[in-house]
């Protein structure tokens, strides 16, 4: 479970490593435009009934922390999907992955740049940080 640290609030937000890893994509694909969005998810079964959103502004500190030291592959389709819902009036969705054979790392004609602790995808034909 990795965890989602924003501004200065005292409560961290528990999200499992994979999907933490692909929300890592879509959200700081939109603060690096300067875009302020909002990012909501039901709660889980451990949590009071309900559903929760954050509104995400470049000025204001976020930290991604992975329980797992490995990085996971990435999903194309699933990137995909946050990216879509992040270009919404509703902001992003976190939704469930659509579990699919095409990890970006492993397609050949779509090369991952590695530089600086920053990959670079592919994304509705603009290269996008990861």
């Amino acid at each position: 479970m990795g965890t989602l640290y924003y501004g200065d609030s005292g409560t961290p937000i528990g999200i499992e490593d994979r999907a933490l890893a692909h929300l890592k994509v879509a959200i700081t694909t939109k603060l690096r435009r300067g875009e302020s969005f909002t990012l909501s998810w039901q709660h889980t079964d451990d949590q009071p009934r309900g559903r929760s959103t954050l509104w995400l502004h470049p000025s204001i500190p976020l930290r991604f922390v992975f329980d797992d030291p490995m990085a996971p592959e990435l999903s194309r389709n699933w990137i995909e999907d946050l990216m879509r819902s992040a270009n919404s009036t509703g902001g992003i969705q976190l939704v469930p992955e659509h579990l699919d054979t095409e990890a970006i790392a492993t397609q050949p004609d779509q090369p991952v740049h590695v530089g600086a602790d920053v990959q670079e995808i592919e994304i509705d034909s603009e290269t996008q940080p990861v």
